[in-house]
């Protein structure tokens, strides 16, 4: 092996790649552009909730009530109602996210000692969103009774002996992006390796230079290597690039070690560079290599549990799971992110991917030819 011969393939892959002006943009502005958009578009967080209410009760304990939900920056009371039947109108029209219906014996319920009923009425179609809006809203209502309670007794009400004090770790204030932007670090590199690799042997063919190629002394694993060492630099650069910005931008923490998160990377590399070789030689253009891209992209992201969770999956999925390299460096970077998590508890992580990286990269080599065919 030549590393000299090495040397001058890499060096023309270089500037094969950075003098088209269509890959600077897609090299260094998409990733920083898509962080950004995925930043803010991936989060579970429910910060606005529309409501609407019927309030057929209109007395001071009802009033109260409606203003206990006012007073929450979370929620907004757009409409105010007389008829039920145009609360379910805003929720088919999607003008509201929660409908609150107070009925007329709210007051005199309550005056009697007695449990009155509120009811709360949560569009659907979106479950999570409802299940996270539903809870919000029993919150305010739990907090509006103990209110009731104490004004009723005038002394401090405590349900049970056990006093619970909830403390979260590693993301205090439950900010989904501290969760979702580090996935998004993961997707953006595996998916710009995927399309750029998946392209390198593929465009030689295209622009007639892969007969120049062939008829040179370099062997197929030179070919190979001069082919991958270039898009893993560019790789590790924009991970470097991508990583500074979500710390800058998004106020990510970085509690663990950047070089460990390297290291990592240069694991997730061997499996997206070992695909991409292999797309770009079962492809004979430039379209049906990206084609065939999204038959890896998209299995990769719906079993990695970057937004659904691995454990809720069917057995045989979660087997499955274990041949995504995404999914075993989605743990890494966040435990890396948010953890400071060291090797001595990701080392399982880091074996999956190195055999499976391995595993992909040798096959990928094995499947190159120096031919045209």
């Amino acid at each position: 092996m030549s590393w000299l011969r090495i040397k001058e393939l890499v060096r023309k892959e270089f500037i094969q790649v950075f003098r088209d002006r269509r890959n600077r943009p897609i090299l260094v502005v998409s990733p920083l552009i898509q962080l950004i958009l995925f930043g803010y578009v991936v989060t579970t967080d429910v910060r606005d909730i529309r409501m609407g209410v019927v309030d057929h009760s209109k007395t001071p304990e009802s009033r109260r009530l409606l203003e206990a939900f006012d007073a929450n920056p979370t929620f907004r009371i757009l409409y105010r109602l007389e008829d039920p039947r145009a609360l379910d109108r805003l929720l088919l029209r999607r003008r509201v996210d929660l409908g609150i219906w107070i009925p007329p014996g709210f007051q005199a319920t309550l005056r009697k000692g007695k449990s009155a009923a509120v009811q709360i009425i949560a569009d659907g179609s979106m479950s999570n969103m409802a299940g996270v809006r539903i809870a919000y809203a029993s919150s305010v209502v739990e907090a509006y009774n103990m209110r009731v309670l104490q004004k009723r007794y005038r002394r401090k009400i405590d349900f049970g002996e056990i006093d619970l004090r909830v403390r979260t770790w590693y993301n205090p204030n439950l900010d989904s992006q501290f969760y979702y932007v580090p996935g998004i670090v993961a997707f953006l590199v595996m998916l710009l390796t995927l399309l750029l690799t998946s392209m390198a042997v593929v465009r030689e063919k295209e622009a007639g230079t892969m007969e120049q190629l062939i008829v040179t002394p370099l062997k197929p694993s030179e070919m190979i290597l001069g082919k991958t060492i270039p898009f893993i630099l560019i790789a590790q650069a924009q991970m470097i690039l991508v990583i500074l910005f979500a710390l800058a931008w998004f106020r990510i923490p970085m509690k663990g070690s950047a070089v460990l998160l390297l290291g990592a990377t240069g694991l997730f590399l061997l499996s997206t560079l070992g695909i991409g070789l292999f797309i770009s030689t079962v492809s004979r253009t430039q379209q049906q290599a990206v084609m065939t891209n999204f038959f890896f992209i998209i299995p990769f992201f719906m079993l990695s549990g970057f937004v659904f969770p691995i454990a809720n999956m069917p057995f045989v999925v979660r087997v499955l799971t274990h041949l995504d390299p995404l999914r075993h460096f989605l743990v890494i970077i966040r435990g890396v992110f948010l953890k400071g998590t060291g090797i001595a508890v990701l080392w399982p992580q880091f074996l999956e991917m190195a055999i499976l990286g391995g595993l992909v990269f040798i096959g990928a080599v094995s499947r190159f030819r120096k031919r045209l065919d």
